[in-house]
């Protein structure tokens, strides 16, 4: 079992989730009317909360304790052998992410964590990598032995997991799998090892874990060794999504959001600074950074296209990107970084909660 879930950790089962919980056996071995059923049940869920657990997902136990300990085996180096791989070295948001990095507005606010953040391997001539600031192109790896070949590989598992839930909500919404994966050739979708910092600091507005926020992919695939993540439901109040052992946590994103018209939500979440050390692995599923993102041609109608007009997919990252790491603002502010889109004072799919 995983040295670093509390026997409090351990003792949750399914029957405790405050989120709808989706058993995706269906998806493997079942008839065409068992993955109807798992896709029925995933619409439920998107529709409804936009966050849910999914279970028998098909991922081996003993890669996600290997990932869990290549996380581990990293943030616990020296602070100077983690900047040798700084995300700041590049143009497309590779390597290492130090804690005063995570959020624009450091030290006024303070996001408690430090990542390792990877993508999809692209090529060194890829045309986007050779723009600059277009989150593709080729990852970099620590001197860890066996680092990338464990971390390559659970990347690989999860994003093909992520294009089984892709076709399946493709399913659910009626439409054909193609008309989404036709975006999907070198995506910005993104995986990071998080680990947030043990600290004696008050969890406030301005003291977090992660900031309040939605996703900006299609949906996130997480998973999480500790509490602290809290999500805002149907009613906009925050509830715990505390990690159950078996299941990943997922929820759906902007994309997602835009592409079924509203019906499927992109829901706001945050991290809590509970004080305590805690590893956490979301893999952000993305689309190409140039794929044009809108209503699709079923759910377009004029109400849906004046709410989401047609936006690009890695301009949309970038956009938000820039909020969340001071190395990007900084950039932008001395016109180092220089986009052709204007960077919006918010996420527009943001909602505020209610104080209760």
């Amino acid at each position: 079992m995983r040295s670093d879930i509390s026997d409090d950790q351990r003792a949750l089962t399914i029957d405790d989730a405050n989120l709808p919980v989706v058993d995706l056996s269906g998806l493997f071995t079942g008839t065409d009317e068992d993955k109807a059923k798992v896709a029925t049940a995933l619409g439920d869920a998107a529709r409804t909360s936009g966050f849910f657990y999914i279970t028998n997902h098909g991922i081996p136990q003993e890669q996600i304790d290997a990932l869990f300990a290549a996380s581990k085996a990293f943030h616990e180096k020296t602070r100077s052998f983690k900047m040798k791989y700084w995300s700041g070295f590049s143009t497309h948001h590779r390597g290492y992410v130090p804690f005063e990095e995570n959020g624009g507005n450091f030290p006024k606010s303070i996001n408690f964590n430090e990542a390792w953040d990877m993508s999809y391997e692209a090529p060194a001539d890829h045309p986007d990598y050779l723009a600059n600031w277009r989150m593709t192109g080729p990852n970099i790896w620590p001197d860890i032995p066996g680092w990338k070949e464990t971390v390559s590989g659970y990347y690989d598992a999860a994003f093909n997991l992520g294009l089984r839930l892709l076709d399946a909500l493709a399913m659910e919404l009626g439409v054909e799998t193609e008309e989404l994966t036709q975006h999907i050739t070198y995506p910005t979708s993104q995986l990071r090892l998080l680990r947030y910092l043990e600290n004696d600091m008050p969890a406030t507005k301005e003291i977090v874990g992660i900031a309040a926020h939605s996703d900006f992919e299609c949906f996130t695939l997480l998973l999480t060794g500790g509490p602290g993540l809290q999500v805002m439901n149907a009613d906009d109040v925050w509830i715990e999504a505390p990690p159950i052992p078996g299941c990943f946590v997922v929820n759906i994103g902007d994309i997602f959001e835009t592409w079924s018209g509203g019906q499927f939500k992109s829901t706001q979440h945050r991290v809590i600074n509970i004080g305590k050390e805690r590893y956490s692995m979301p893999l952000f599923f993305g689309l190409d950074y140039h794929a044009v993102v809108q209503p699709l041609e079923k759910f377009r109608t004029p109400e849906t296209e004046a709410k989401y007009p047609p936006m690009k997919a890695g301009e949309h990252l970038m956009r938000m990107s820039v909020h969340a790491f001071r190395y990007m603002a900084d950039a932008y502010a001395k016109g180092e970084l220089v986009p052709d889109y204007e960077v919006p004072d918010e996420n527009p799919f943001k909602r505020e909660a209610k104080e209760v």
